[in-house]
């Protein structure tokens, strides 16, 4: 109840505080909404960043590998174990 009670009486206030001071609350709105635009597009830019990165690294992962010289290394390793085998 006291809840209730103290939001009306803070509702009421902050109606009348706008009425009295409206010229006061237009300045500040025209002095915040410029600085929340800077603010919101640095942050904006700098997450645009970062998704650009990880993309990047992403599709670094999603190339394939030129595995054609491994497999050559893994016959000529396989030939050289048969031959082992047999001088033995």
């Amino acid at each position: 109840m006291a809840a209730l009670i103290g939001g009306l009486v803070s509702l009421v206030l902050g109606v009348i505080g706008i009425i009295i001071f409206w010229g006061y609350f237009v300045k500040a709105l025209a002095a915040g909404i410029p600085a929340l635009l800077i603010l919101g597009g640095a942050l904006a830019t700098y997450l645009g960043i970062e998704e650009w990165k990880d993309k990047k690294s992403a599709q670094n992962f999603t190339e394939e590998p030129d595995t054609s010289k491994l497999k050559e290394e893994v016959e000529s390793l396989k030939k050289e174990v048969e031959d082992l085998k047999k001088e033995e």
